[in-house]
């Protein structure tokens, strides 16, 4: 889904713009504009975007790939800020998530919490993580089978140095918002029915992008991760021939 309101042509008006929309979506859905929280995604964009954005009061920026965090983070000294892990983690990439990241969003394999947990314990630190739940049908989303999270996080509390918060995902691309909507319902509803089955601290619910976030604040979002948005238009550099 996309939506086609015009982008300011500044950052501060562009953040001003979506904090006017959150607090709309959380007054047609009873909510307190509070209750959601606002992460920009600043994959592609450069450090000097970021230091604009840090200039604006935000501090925690997601990213998609654990090497652009590690060349973002050695360009900043004492005030760096906070890189959230929102991207498809590999494996024999959390030791740069262990060391880089203040949160990892997209938690969806054992063999992955196990590798974060030992690689953290090294570094003598804890990490806060959101499971990332598939509910979209798209071959290309990835997240853990939903049917499959009450084992999962029974599995987790044996890991001393990760942190539950919640949950995360990815909707559906597609122009057809209740389609969009259903994909962040039974996000919320999954978490509601862990909780009355006991499960404790799932207070997090990370789901909703620029083209989508108003339906996923509607439907019970607590974080969105929003990039275009707010840094305006991603230009992707041409592949090298042979490049993955």
């Amino acid at each position: 889904m996309t939506t086609d309101m015009p982008i300011p042509d500044s950052m501060e008006s562009r953040l001003a713009a979506i904090r006017e929309r959150i607090a709309a979506a959380c007054a047609r859905a009873g909510r307190a504009p509070g209750e959601v929280t606002l992460l920009p995604v600043s994959k592609t964009f450069g450090v000097e975007a970021l230091r604009q954005a840090m200039a604006l009061g935000l501090r925690r920026f997601g990213e998609n790939k654990t090497q652009e965090m590690r060349q973002k983070a050695a360009q900043f000294g004492t005030d760096a800020p906070q890189w959230v892990m929102i991207g498809h983690l590999q494996t024999n990439k959390a030791r740069d998530a262990a060391r880089l990241a203040a949160e990892v969003q997209s938690l969806d394999r054992i063999e992955l919490a196990r590798e974060l947990d030992q690689r953290l314990q090294k570094e003598g630190r804890a990490l806060d993580v959101l499971v990332q739940v598939k509910t979209s049908p798209e071959p290309s989303k990835f997240g853990l089978d939903p049917a499959c999270l009450p084992d999962f996080l029974r599995q987790l509390a044996a890991f001393q140095a990760l942190r539950p918060r919640g949950l995360m995902t990815l909707a559906v691309q597609s122009d057809d918002p209740q389609a969009v909507r259903a994909c962040f319902r039974s996000l919320r509803i999954l978490r509601e029915r862990l909780r009355e089955d006991g499960f404790q601290g799932l207070e997090r619910l990370s789901m909703g992008m620029s083209g989508d976030f108003e339906l996923a604040i509607e439907e019970g979002s607590t974080e969105v991760r929003i990039g275009s948005a707010l840094f305006g238009a991603r230009s992707y550099p041409a592949r090298e021939p042979g490049a993955a």
